[in-house]
């Protein structure tokens, strides 16, 4: 793994053996809040929300999750899934908390270093728990998360973490009026995602990329 700068200034993680960024190079937080804080989070009405995120990561979904729930006073419980966490001598080098400037720096520690497969307070707007898997081994109870942040690696380089059966899944998976929110723009996840149940939107996507994908669960 490899820490490179984007365009925004905020860091991302390049990883060579897949020739893939853990974030967009045209700038990561950019990418980041466009794709599921703009076109996720704020699409999801009431005060306490339940999301699920398909890939941790770096951890910076989570963390502007979380300062969007401080600054809106919401409540959220987030169950995030990563089978190969971030080392921590990569992520303290990441400089998200610094380019944020909420003084969110002791909060992605805690994002990072707090325990798996338990619920875990990291501010009174805000549990985690974290789980060690990625979608292929994971199952999800029905009815349960009012958002979905899907951030696996592309079809390209994960297809199997875009099958149709594990869309077809997170669609039960969700409430009513769920939304479930996606960088990629691909023709044939849309396909999938409709077959799964999703009325789905191609979005303008964040700079550097034409579209991004939104379904909700009618």
């Amino acid at each position: 793994m490899q820490i490179v700068i984007t365009e925004d200034g905020s860091s991302s993680v390049y990883l060579p053996e897949l020739n893939e960024h853990y974030h967009s190079t045209h700038g990561a937080i950019q990418e980041s809040a466009h794709v599921f804080i703009e076109n996720g989070l704020k699409k999801i009405i009431g005060d306490q929300i339940v999301i699920l995120e398909i890939g941790f990561g770096t951890g910076l979904n989570a963390l502007l999750s979380l300062q969007y729930a401080i600054k809106n006073n919401l409540r959220i419980s987030y169950y995030s899934l990563e089978k190969f966490p971030v080392d921590q001598s990569i992520w303290r080098q990441l400089n998200f908390a610094e380019l944020l400037n909420d003084h969110l720096a002791v909060q992605f520690e805690k994002l990072h270093t707090c325990n798996w497969e338990t619920m875990v307070s990291i501010h009174p707007n805000f549990e985690i728990m974290k789980v060690k898997t990625d979608l292929v081994d994971f199952s999800a109870e029905p009815d349960f998360y009012d958002l979905i942040f899907f951030d696996a690696f592309g079809p390209d380089k994960q297809p199997e973490m875009w099958i149709e059966s594990h869309l077809q899944m997170l669609f039960h998976s969700q409430k009513s009026q769920g939304v479930f929110t996606t960088y990629c723009a691909k023709g044939e996840v849309r396909r999938r995602l409709q077959r799964s149940g999703y009325v789905v939107s191609r979005l303008p996507g964040p700079p550097g990329k034409r579209e991004m994908l939104n379904g909700v669960k009618p």
